[in-house]
């Protein structure tokens, strides 16, 4: 499946961005990342090869180092981003930055070669570069980013000055390893700032919101969930920990991934709320929220992965793959948000959680996505989106994170001998990251403790969660028989027989991760107050 869309790109669309399968033709996706001004730029400009810097760390994933090494050699000759282009700074940021970054990384990994000799560092050059340009978008009262930059000229007079609350915090994994690569600290420092105002910008109830203003700092849309806008956000609180250590990362992320649970899960599904009352206000499925599962597995929560994983799979059984926008308390689709672009959320779910459980199930899932993917979007051309997933009807565009992603997490779930002896995150976007000490600010604790007594007095029950704790609950369910933790979240009540005398003696309930009280007749639940 890669290289037939890798080598109809090569073919008929290469060195532009990405490919229109359909009619075998070629789109500069920087004019759809940021409306390309075409009109200013070099007569000989042909893109940014954007699909060839998202294939790179796919080709290593895959064993075709010679193709990797071409890859690397036309780069470094020929990619400049010196033009008079406004681009989206978060897609530019995960597809491009976090590509080259990756690359590099894999490059001086795997002593790659060029035709000139051996690896000199010139993806991270390119990187640098690109980085630099970046800056200007944080020069703003908050620290928060515009959305939009112009790579000549920065940010252009009377840019918008609305941006999503991905769009500024999760811009930490690539430009924090950049500052670590390069010795200057100022793209770590000014990811890190904007990730440190929108943590400050949260509700009371420890809710982001979806959209803000980047010169005020306040909120636009109050509404949020963890779907588009947001996703990453919570993806990279985590990923930042582990790849930096820094416990300010894990802080903000024990925080907000407590709140979520209370707040927009409803059994299997997560709707949205208001951040500032909890209120529910939309119920609806997203495709980008099939990310999760991935995040609750990482985390060892794989109870609460398991199950929303099912209700993606149940979703993507009835209409071949997954729609963009499902209405939940419809059961019907968003009459505008049919379409599927070959997302790779759900796959990487998949593979996360094949990782930690080796349940042949998740196998039988994703030969049921390979299935759809080669029987409703492989045409000769390559693979095409899909705009309507009710009809099937095809949209003329592969993006460029199919083949970062979607193929990547498909092939890793059945050949994993890339991650042997290795440990690496992967971006938002499927770009490996090595977790490396020399980056560590402290030596990461392990997720099991030798010494049981550092979290558990045998003669008391445990007051904390395994979140609190820093352990993975997965890890010491399988290792502990009986261990009292149940989920992430979950402090069991101070009796088994869940009397009680005061709320003290009661815990956090493993599903909802709401507190448990004590009721006037002396048991813990999660009891309504009637008045």
């Amino acid at each position: 499946m890669f290289y037939h869309a890798y080598d109809n790109y090569m073919a008929y669309a290469f060195p532009h961005d990405e490919l229109k399968p359909l009619t075998k033709g070629f789109t500069d996706s920087l004019s759809e990342l940021g409306n390309l001004n075409l009109e200013h730029l070099p007569q000989d400009y042909n893109g940014s090869a954007l699909t060839l810097v998202e294939s790179l760390s796919s080709l290593v994933v895959l064993g075709n180092l010679t193709e990797f090494d071409r890859g690397v050699s036309w780069l470094s000759e020929n990619l400049t981003f010196d033009v008079d282009a406004r681009v989206n700074l978060f897609e530019c940021n995960i597809r491009l930055l976090g590509g080259l970054i990756s690359a590099h990384i894999l490059a001086k990994d795997y002593s790659s070669q060029n035709k000139d000799g051996v690896y000199q560092n010139q993806l991270l050059h390119l990187a640098e570069n690109l980085g630099s340009r970046f800056l200007p978008a944080f020069e703003t009262p908050t620290g928060l980013p515009y959305a939009w930059i112009n790579l000549k000229y920065g940010v252009m007079e009377n840019e918008t000055t609305e941006t999503s609350t991905s769009g500024c915090g999760s811009l930490i994994l690539e430009m924090g390893a950049l500052s670590r690569l390069t010795g200057d600290p100022r793209y770590e420092a000014a990811a890190l700032r904007a990730l440190r105002k929108l943590w400050s910008m949260r509700s009371s109830l420890n809710l982001v919101g979806s959209t803000l203003d980047v010169l005020s700092g306040n909120w636009i849309e109050y509404s949020s969930g963890i779907g588009a806008g947001v996703d990453s956000f919570y993806e990279y609180l985590i990923k930042a920990y582990i790849l930096f250590g820094s416990d300010e990362y894990w802080d903000m992320f024990h925080s907000a991934y407590l709140a979520v649970q209370k707040y927009f899960r409803h059994g299997p599904w997560y709707h949205e709320a208001d951040i500032r009352t909890g209120e529910a206000t939309h119920w609806q499925l997203t495709s980008l929220q099939a990310f999760w599962p991935g995040v609750q597995t990482l985390l060892g929560d794989v109870a609460a992965a398991n199950l929303s994983h099912r209700e993606f799979y149940n979703v993507w059984q009835r209409f071949g793959v997954l729609p963009e926008r499902y209405l939940l308390d419809y059961g019907i689709l968003h009459p505008t948000e049919k379409y599927y672009p070959l997302r790779p959320e759900f796959a990487e779910s998949t593979f996360y959680l094949y990782q930690a459980t080796k349940d042949p199930w998740y196998l039988e899932v994703g030969e049921s996505i390979i299935g759809s993917l080669n029987y409703y979007t492989k045409v000769e051309g390559g693979f095409a989106s899909i705009r309507d997933v009710s009809t099937m009807n095809l949209e003329d565009h592969q993006h460029s994170f199919f083949l970062s992603e979607t193929c990547k997490y498909l092939f890793l779930l059945y050949d994993d001998s890339f991650l042997r002896n290795k440990n690496y995150i992967f971006t938002t976007e499927g770009h490996p990251l090595p977790v490396m000490s020399t980056w560590h600010e402290k030596t990461p604790r392990l997720d099991v403790p030798t010494n049981w007594t550092v979290v558990k007095d045998g003669n008391q029950p445990i007051r904390a969660s395994a979140l609190s704790s820093k352990v993975c609950p997965e890890t010491i369910f399988r290792q502990n028989v009986g261990s009292p933790w149940e989920s992430a979240c979950h402090i069991p009540d101070v009796f088994p027989s869940h009397r009680c005398r005061a709320d003290d003696d009661c815990g956090i309930e493993s599903v909802t991760c709401k507190r448990r009280t004590c009721s006037m007749a002396g048991y813990c639940g999660l009891w309504l107050a009637v008045y």
